[in-house]
Parts: structure tokens; C-alpha cells; sequence
């Protein structure tokens, strides 16, 4: 993970490391109204602070920070599939992931508040344990108004849909790039993405072509 502030100082993280994700596959332009609609919400207010949810992104980094935004990012589709997460207590004889040192690790922000939160596709590829959770702790590490967008898959491939990467850009499009294969866990239907999402003040969903959901939440 990594943190460069308005000063261009980057930051190491708790969860950076050599078992971070690769970026292996070409970067592919992909229309986003969802991004788009933020990317206006984004340019009305310089010195955002946003959280950006997944593998390093210098081109996401450099954009952001050239808008104005302090960022930080946090892999936690990667750390959450291959950190050392399962721990059994005495006199269990099944393990269970541990939510809460798991967030402790990655979503410590000593005392950070964020106005933007891109989640992109986490919801889809995290332990079933951590959905519930890690919606709690965006919303408490949230301002008031803040938002977060959102991916979420209509259909399940299985080994067939990559884990990818996304790549802002100054438009309407922004690059995919698959990165360490991760077979989708779930589809989370709308209606459930409203149950999930019910502490929250306002959803906002846009249709795409590609099998995705995209939403805005605002807290």
C-alpha cells in the first residue's frame, strides 16, 4: 500500500510487500459512467482525500494528485486471498478467517477520513467474512457526503473472470488490466448491493455493457 500526499512524499504501508499483485495483462480502454460522473465530483474540490483500492497504480497515483487529492492505497483483494488469515481457536476444529486483525493490518488509517473511496470489484473477489465488515469500516473511515464507486459482476464466470486492475483516466474511459488471477466469489444482486449498502444515505447505479454494476454510494 501506499500513501503520497499533496507534497509528493509516498509513504510504505502495513500489507506492501513481495507477495503484492502483478500486473500481467494489456491495458484495455473500458467506458465508465459511473467514473465519469465521480471523476465531476472530483474535479469540483481539490484536497480530497481518497482511498484506492487495489494493486499500485502510479497512473492512478500521478492523475489523482495531479487533481489536487491526497491518496492511499490499499491491496486488499490480494492480502485478503493470500495473507496468512485463517486462525483456529482452542477447541475448534474449524478455522475461520480473522476479520478483525485482517482490518487492523489494512484499513488502519491512523485516524485518516476520506472523501472518495474507489472499490472497484473488491466486494466480488473478498472472503464472504470480510463483505459486512469492511462495508463498516469504509463508511466509519468516511466523511460525511463522502463517496464510494463501485463494481459489481452481473454474472459469474468463474475461472474464466481475471481479478483486474483499473486505470483512471480524464474522460468517460479509464484501462482494465488483469492482474493475479482470482475467480469472482459471488454475484451480488442489487437488491443485495442496497442491503449491503443500507447505512448509507443515497445509491446511485449506472448501467454498463460489460457485465458489471456500477454504483455510487454516498454516506
Amino acid at each position: 500500500m501506499v500513501f503520497r500526499n499533496l507534497f509528493g512524499k509516498t509513504q510504505t504501508a502495513p500489507g506492501a510487500g513481495p507477495d503484492a499483485a502483478v500486473l500481467t495483462g494489456p491495458r484495455i480502454p473500458r467506458h465508465s459512467s459511473g467514473w465519469f460522473a465521480l471523476l465531476k465530483h472530483l474535479k469540483t474540490d481539490p484536497g480530497m482525500r481518497i482511498l484506492d483500492i487495489g494493486p499500485t497504480s502510479s497512473t492512478n497515483i500521478n492523475f489523482l494528485t495531479s487533481l489536487g487529492h491526497g491518496v492511499y492505497m490499499a491491496d486488499l483483494v490480494n492480502e485478503s486471498l493470500r495473507g496468512n488469515w485463517q486462525v483456529t481457536a482452542e477447541g475448534d476444529s474449524e478455522s475461520r478467517f480473522d476479520v478483525e486483525g485482517f482490518l487492523d493490518q489494512n484499513m488502519d488509517f491512523s485516524g485518516r477520513d476520506f472523501d472518495v473511496i474507489l472499490a472497484w470489484t473488491t466486494l466480488d473477489y473478498v472472503p464472504e467474512a470480510l463483505i459486512g465488515p469492511l462495508v463498516q469500516r469504509f463508511r466509519a473511515s468516511m466523511n460525511p457526503g463522502g463517496r464510494i464507486l463501485a463494481y459489481f459482476h452481473t454474472r459469474d464466470n468463474g475461472a474464466t473472470t481475471p481479478f483486474c486492475r483499473y486505470h483512471v483516466a480524464d474522460g468517460e474511459n479509464l484501462e482494465v488490466q488483469e492482474t493475479t488471477a482470482s475467480p469472482v466469489q459471488r454475484v451480488i444482486t442489487n437488491r443485495n448491493i442496497e442491503r449491503i449498502f443500507d447505512a448509507y444515505s443515497n445509491l446511485k447505479f449506472f448501467l454498463a455493457k460489460d457485465n458489471l454494476n456500477e454504483v455510487i454510494i454516498t454516506r
